[in-house]
């Protein structure tokens, strides 16, 4: 089944709803989901009549607008395979992408068709698009036409291909199916309570396709999505007073940036993608007294794995100032989740399923947590990267997280951070740094600091701030065994969701400071 029929029904059975707002060159813009059919029908026409087949590959290069929906779909209705990927991680990082996966059509605005020139790959491109004007070699795409059926694929036909980001390697290319998305459409709308009717402030640009499915009204917030930690206050305000917006879903780090101004009257609100405190739960909670306020807990391969409604704030509190780590909540529905001894760093070989529940962590056992399921990517583009983060049991494929953590006895999910970070302490004792990282957050809110280990010396990296007490912290270092104090400007944190730090780069850090 095409992901696009969804929009199909929802064109007929409301076709003047709003189905995508936003906001482009200061003049607010509606498109209703007869419109929108129209405009994806017209472009997947085009790409049908310029010669593209289903299953080829279309690089996306577009700001999220509109217009990056119109031409996502577009070609998703035409049966042909997305690729995006992240413009702020530099040409570089785009060529390896574009050499990894053969284009076969280029799609993007004016500007953006300066990487046919830069980028090798993409001068072998055979088709390219435009939204108007005139530019060589390239054609406009048209704007509307007439209804057609969507290309009728199966389940595994490739839909949308993304990259990690490579931090930490090699990137790996996920390569989401239309059964994929569909699968996680369905997980999404119960987690996330989508609601025909609601209207959502997006900020997450693949949970438009979940809402587009759902029949809501999305809201493209008006700010650079590759940086949510900027984002203006009063100017998302004003947008969501204008659009009548009953809920978002965003990182933490986007409603930081609210709490610093004037938050919207949200009915619900859903954050993730990035460490969820207690303390951004409570004040969330106090502006906004009346709404349901969820953390949501997955990752591109699982999204999502866990969600937490526990209004028990006190509780979390003494958990994770205690080192307990970071409560995801309960385990959604449509996912088999599992703590098991953590091997991270070792390939783990086919297994059946007694071998597997040996290897299971008992409740409150910390360990490395996996997943499986209809929304769990089952591997990566050309096996890039199956080998470190897949294994079978049985028929069955499992996704290794990265993450530590364990499962209470009452099933909730808590979180310890990444496997790669456990460190082995002076008194013989293992420690996750990131329940090293909770206990700060609670003795000093809105503080932001990171524990690693680094040429064998456990490291306390703290970012400046005014009213500081170095001996305070130096206290605190030694009283949890750690070697070195280390003073910055700024903790470096992800591009994605500006709110995860960033540890390969803090080791940089520390290796530039050394020599210096």
């Amino acid at each position: 089944m095409n992901l696009v029929t969804h929009l199909e029904t929802w064109a007929k059975q409301c076709p003047d709803a709003l189905a995508l707002c936003d906001v482009h060159e200061g003049q607010r813009r509606s498109m209703t989901f007869h419109t929108l059919l129209q405009r994806v029908c017209g472009v997947s026409r085009q790409f049908r009549q310029r010669g593209l087949e289903p299953g080829q590959t279309v690089f996306l290069f577009y700001p999220i607008t509109i217009e990056f929906y119109v031409t996502l779909l577009g070609a998703l209705h035409a049966g042909l395979v997305v690729m995006l990927a992240d413009p702020s991680a530099g040409r570089a990082f785009i060529a390896h992408c574009c050499a990894r996966k053969k284009v076969d059509a280029f799609v993007g605005i004016r500007k953006a068709h300066a990487l046919r020139l830069l980028v090798p790959a993409l001068r072998r491109v055979t088709y390219a698009f435009h939204e108007g004007g005139y530019l060589p070699f390239s054609d406009v795409l048209k704007k509307e036409h007439d209804h057609q059926p969507a290309y009728e694929c199966a389940d595994d036909h490739p839909a949308l291909i993304t990259f990690t980001s490579g931090s930490t390697g090699v990137p790996k290319a996920a390569v989401r199916t239309h059964g994929f998305l569909l699968a996680q459409h369905r997980s999404l709308s119960q987690a996330l309570r989508l609601q025909q009717g609601e209207v959502d402030l997006v900020t997450l640009p693949v949970f438009c396709l979940a809402n587009l499915a759902s029949g809501l009204c999305s809201v493209l917030a008006d700010m650079n999505f590759a940086h949510p930690a900027q984002a203006d206050a009063e100017k998302i305000a004003r947008q969501c007073e204008d659009h009548g917006v009953t809920r978002c879903s965003a990182s933490p780090a986007f409603f930081e940036a609210l709490l610093r101004g004037r938050m919207p009257s949200f009915q619900s609100i859903y954050t993730g993608g990035a460490p969820v405190f207690p303390d951004l739960i409570e004040r969330l909670t106090q502006a906004l007294p009346d709404a349901q306020i969820v953390s949501v807990y997955g990752s591109t391969e699982a999204e999502p794995i866990a969600e937490c409604r526990d209004a028990s704030l006190d509780d979390l509190h003494r958990a994770s100032a205690q080192g307990r780590g970071l409560c995801a909540g309960e385990v959604v529905d449509d996912i088999r989740c599992k703590v098991m001894r953590d091997a991270w760093g070792e390939a783990l070989s086919p297994m059946q399923e007694e071998t597997f529940l040996a290897r299971e962590c008992a409740p409150g056992e910390a360990g490395e947590i996996v997943v499986s399921g209809d929304h769990v990517l089952k591997g990566y583009l050309d096996g890039l990267g199956d080998h470190e983060t897949k294994f079978r049991v049985g028929d069955t494929i499992w996704h290794r997280t990265g993450d530590a953590g364990y499962l209470d006895e009452n099933g909730r999910l808590w979180l310890l951070g990444r496997c790669s970070e456990k460190m082995q302490l002076t008194n013989g004792s293992v420690l996750y740094p990131f329940s090293l990282e909770c206990v700060i957050r609670h003795r000093w809110p809105q503080r932001r600091a990171a524990v690693i280990s680094h040429r064998g010396r456990h490291c306390l990296i703290v970012e400046k701030y005014e009213s500081m007490n170095p001996a305070e912290w130096q206290e605190f270092a030694t009283d949890h065994h750690l070697d070195d104090l280390h003073w910055i400007e700024k903790i470096p944190l992800d591009r994605r969701h500006n709110a995860k730090v960033d540890y390969t780069a803090l080791r940089a850090w520390i290796e530039s400071t050394n020599r210096d």
